[in-house]
């Protein structure tokens, strides 16, 4: 990847019995945060109609500068902190994307 392709990925994780809810809330407002950095260009949550307690962030950035800028935020760590204890993975599952 060049410095100007932009960093596509989604992450997927479970909320344990009886945290959707939390993990939801967590969620949303992360996503404010998020959605505030300067080179975010989409950041998207959601769960699965069928199982409310898997959940999917599509994330985008404008580039590999933007997204160590979002990885530096200091609020990534404490919502990291945050959601650990409430999903059954050890952390959210990453999948880069390459645009074709």
């Amino acid at each position: 990847m060049t410095d100007s392709t932009p960093v596509v990925l989604y992450a997927t994780f479970t909320a344990t019995a009886g945290n959707a809810a939390a993990v939801t809330a967590l969620l949303k407002d992360y996503a404010v945060a998020v959605r505030r950095e300067a080179g975010n260009v989409l950041f998207e949550a959601s769960c699965k109609a069928d199982e409310p307690e898997s959940f999917f962030v599509y994330e985008e950035y404008a580039d590999e500068a933007a997204f160590q800028a979002h990885l530096s935020a200091p609020y990534g760590a404490s919502f990291n902190a945050a959601l650990a204890p409430l999903i059954v993975e050890h952390q959210s599952k990453l999948t880069f994307l390459l645009r074709v």
